[in-house]
């Protein structure tokens, strides 16, 4: 169950409106990394686990929290839409101004009525392909570290882009949450892999993983830079093997010869295929 209440988890109110600002706001609503993005993935993922604890618990923390960070967001991109000038109507607004006001989203005004919408800056609507929620909570919850990286990546770049003090105060408030969501990530995963090792998934029988290139890096660039890692030298991370370096790896299997298809599939005749027919015509050399 779920209980709204109507004060704000922080406060979020501009100083001035910025319809342009409004626009760039909606990348971390409703964009990939956005806060719609984590609040149903949290969600889903702690409705996934099958029983009760304490990851269930802080996923289901978290995921409440960043729904009052949606909410927060859609008041401030909002309150920045407030007297956002009709540029048809308004013959006396400056050329400047008018180019300036340009750059905002015409859906704000058309669609959504002076509102935020589940879309990004770009005005794509979010999709549920971004979220993550598999029922492993070691891979889950890396994927969750990842988000919040990319999402305090996002807003610190906004927070650079308005000297708007209002939109920079909510922001500093996104920022410092995302600090304590990646710590907090990290530090569920760190418990976890204590538990089950650092491969996901762990319970996996090592008798049908092919162990001979389990913990083999593949040199498949020019140079041998990649060698100087400490992923191709020593014991592995997860302790169970020693890592190799190959620097010319060769091919485990031949080329592949596929079948012709069948007449009624209409594919290019397996005549016209033929490596001689690839070879140019001497009178042309």
């Amino acid at each position: 169950m779920f209980y709204h209440v109507k004060e704000l988890q922080y406060r979020a109110k501009p100083d001035r409106p910025d319809p342009v600002f409004a626009r760039k706001l909606q990348e971390v609503l409703g964009g990939q990394f956005g806060e719609i993005s984590v609040a149903l993935q949290y969600l889903f993922q702690g409705w996934n686990v099958r029983g009760d604890g304490k990851y269930k618990d802080l996923l289901m923390d978290t995921g409440a929290e960043e729904l009052a960070h949606i909410e927060m967001l859609a008041t401030m991109i909002a309150r920045l839409l407030d007297g956002t000038p009709d540029l048809e109507l308004d013959d006396s607004i400056h050329p400047v101004v008018a180019a300036i006001i340009g750059g905002s989203n015409p859906q704000h005004t058309i669609v959504s009525g002076l509102g935020a919408m589940p879309a990004d800056s770009n005005g794509n609507r979010w999709t549920a392909n971004y979220i993550i929620a598999s029922g492993n909570l070691l891979a889950d919850f890396r994927h969750n570290l990842t988000a919040e990286s990319q999402g305090r990546l996002q807003v610190a770049r906004l927070y650079e882009q308005t000297n708007d003090r209002g939109v920079q105060d909510m922001l500093s408030w996104l920022i410092a949450r995302d600090t304590m969501h990646q710590n907090q990530w990290y530090a569920a995963i760190r418990e976890l892999e204590e538990k089950e090792n650092i491969v996901v998934p762990s319970t996996f029988p090592r008798s049908l993983e092919k162990q001979e290139v389990a913990y083999t890096l593949f040199n498949y660039s020019k140079g041998d830079e990649s060698a100087k890692g400490r992923w191709a030298h020593g014991t592995s991370m997860d302790g169970l093997g020693v890592f190799n370096y190959v620097n010319r790896p060769v091919a485990f299997a031949k080329a592949p010869q596929l079948k012709p298809a069948p007449p009624y599939i209409f594919n290019t005749p397996p005549e016209a295929l033929r490596k001689s027919d690839d070879l140019p015509d001497p009178d042309t050399i």
